[in-house]
């Protein structure tokens, strides 16, 4: 296992250093001047090329990126060009709202998820299978901003038992969790359709295995069979989409921010791109890649061990 580990290690580290390279090259070639744009188009040259020095701009492309990823790697994510404070303060502030928000949109999806996807792989052929399938292809089809749409017109308008938007804080917490909820539904319940899909086919792909006929042989009944030797082996393809989809639901989740006004770290790029704050935009990717990254690593440990054959395969 530590061998497997130091493997997957080694991996994690030169996957960060890549992808530090590619957003650097991405947000420098975007066209387009900080300082231009925030002196606006009738400033004078001197005065633009003073605030491009400021800001460290009139830099080597070579050496700005070594002080990014200095900065980086000490916590000092830079100073906001348009709000000249510290992005690790403004990062700060929304991740309180974008991670309890992925964690609630993740636990629903999964309390969802397992129970109907079980629930369809044991009655497989049936009505209630088609039915699960049919309801999870619906699920994956509609687009989540619509829904969230929809969400908002029924549960927060017309009936008001949720916040249509904004977030009042974890000061009260009973209120954050009740902002938070309608965007966990939005998210969750897209996900939970891809989930229940793929536990359903992992089962069913397991319930034929040769090791379950043993187990049935044995005396063991179809229920017992399925949760004590089918589930756990079920379960590699089920970690591979909680990790990817603990991912999107951290990063991917801007349009929803959007609707619902969240300020999370989402809408903090949003915002970012479209007044050119270069430091920001870097600084905030490549903390969800990072994130992204680490996930995937923590996926590669479970897949360690649930299935031992991969240890021993690095060993």
């Amino acid at each position: 296992m530590a061998v497997y580990t130091a493997r997957r290690l080694v991996s994690l580290i030169l996957s960060l250093f890549a992808a530090s390279l590619v957003i650097f090259a991405a947000i420098e070639v975007i066209p387009g001047d900080p300082a231009s744009f925030m002196l606006g188009i009738n400033a004078r040259p001197d005065t633009v090329a003073a605030l491009r020095a400021e800001m460290g701009l009139d830099q080597p492309l070579l050496i700005r990126y070594g002080a990014w990823m200095g900065g980086m790697l000490s916590g000092d994510f830079g100073i906001s060009y348009t709000y000249r404070t510290p992005v690790v303060d403004m990062v700060a502030g929304r991740m309180w709202v974008s991670i309890p928000l992925a964690i609630y949109a993740l636990a629903l999806s999964t309390l969802i998820a397992f129970p109907v996807g079980i629930l369809a792989a044991a009655r497989r052929g049936g009505w209630v299978d088609k039915s699960i399938m049919g309801a999870t292809q619906l699920g994956i089809a509609v687009p989540n901003f619509w829904f969230a749409v929809i969400m908002v017109q029924i549960f927060a308008i017309k009936y008001g038992w949720f916040r249509a938007g904004g977030f009042p804080g974890w000061d009260e917490p009973l209120q954050a969790i009740r902002a938070l909820t309608l965007p966990a539904i939005v998210l969750a319940l897209p996900q939970a359709a891809i989930l229940a899909r793929i536990m359903r086919s992992g089962l069913i792909d397991t319930i034929e295995a040769d090791f379950m006929r043993t187990a049935r042989a044995k005396g063991r009944t179809a229920g017992g069979a399925l949760f004590h030797h089918a589930l756990r082996n079920a379960m590699i393809p089920v970690l591979t989409i909680l990790g990817l989809q603990f991912s999107f639901l951290l990063a991917g989740a801007i349009i929803i921010e959007e609707v619902f006004f969240l300020p999370g770290l989402g809408r903090l790029i949003f915002q970012a791109i479209s007044q050119r704050d270069l430091i920001v935009v870097e600084s905030v990717v490549m903390l969800l890649v990072f994130a992204v990254i680490l996930l995937t690593f923590l996926v590669d440990l479970a897949y360690a061990w649930v299935d031992p054959r991969l240890r021993r395969r690095a060993a």
